[in-house]
């Protein structure tokens, strides 16, 4: 399972992601494919962003917190890695 939000994305996005998962409020997916599909739809919503846009990904990952998590697009916030723990 998988989980992705987007913020300012624009239509085209989010109609193709609505294809493989379910918008469970604006802007927040959540769906469930294999990892190969994961990747090429994490890089689908990367390139269509667009100049303002921003999103998030979080899926489950063999570590100490049980998950790993990337971004893309304008954010305000920097994932870091502290000793195996994603802050």
């Amino acid at each position: 399972m998988w989980v992705i939000d987007i913020e300012a994305a624009p239509p085209r996005l989010r109609g193709h992601l609505s294809r493989w998962a379910v918008e469970v409020r604006a802007g927040l997916y959540v769906g469930a494919t294999g990892a190969r599909a994961r990747d090429a739809i994490w890089k689908f919503v990367c390139d269509g962003l667009g100049l303002e846009a921003n999103a998030v990904m979080v899926y489950p990952a063999r570590n100490s917190q049980g998950f790993e998590m990337r971004t893309a697009g304008k954010n305000r916030r920097e994932i870091e890695d502290v000793d195996g723990l994603w802050l």
